[in-house]
């Protein structure tokens, strides 16, 4: 990061946390130098607590620690900008956001978590486990199913059965997803790509 400019701020300036995946806003804080130099040094986030009086590593209580992914300075150098990796909820209220604005948008990426965490621990009992035993074929022939059940769907004018069968869709992809190494942000990262050239 370029020099940031403390003396403006006296000693502390504003740092706005965000969610590395669904951007949304989760909280604001303060750091000094030293709260700096220690979230870099360590990859989680250290703020300077005003009430408290000290350094303070958000989750060194309740484990929902912020992983820096990402730092960026303001233009004027006297804010910055964290994307972070919450484990687990960012506000003490246990809301994922200090601003209480809860959103869908981030539930793909908690899924597609929980997906991972049924398949490597071999939750026996799991649909998502027991699937992916069956292995690679099985796993994309459910997809396939699950698609052409989508233009069933799509032919009439339910919405409620259109949505189930769209969702049961995303839902076998995101494990078709893992059987393969990749990740649902690995697919956003291709549409973003496409997105920056005119399309015939």
């Amino acid at each position: 990061m370029k020099k940031l400019d403390f003396e403006k701020g006296n000693g502390l300036l504003p740092v706005i946390i965000q969610h590395t995946q669904t951007l949304q806003v989760l909280m604001l804080g303060y750091m000094n130098q030293e709260a700096l130099y220690k979230t870099e040094a360590e990859g989680q986030v250290t703020f300077f607590s005003r009430s408290k009086n000290r350094l303070w590593t958000k989750g060194e209580s309740s484990g929902h620690f912020l992983l820096v992914d990402h730092l960026a300075e303001d233009c004027d150098q006297d804010a910055f900008l964290i994307k972070a990796r919450p484990l687990g909820p960012t506000c003490h209220t246990g809301s994922s956001s200090c601003f209480q604005e809860e959103t869908a948008k981030g539930f793909l990426y908690d899924l597609e978590k929980t997906i991972g965490q049924r398949i490597d621990q071999s939750a026996e009992g799991s649909y998502t486990f027991d699937l992916y035993q069956k292995g690679i074929n099985k796993m994309a022939q459910k997809v396939g199913e699950e698609a052409v059940e989508l233009v069933i769907e799509a032919k009439d004018n339910n919405k409620y059965l259109f949505l189930n069968e769209a969702a049961d869709l995303l839902y076998h992809l995101l494990i078709l997803l893992k059987a393969k190494k990749l990740t649902f942000e690995q697919v956003e990262a291709v549409l973003k790509n496409r997105s920056k050239f005119p399309q015939p």
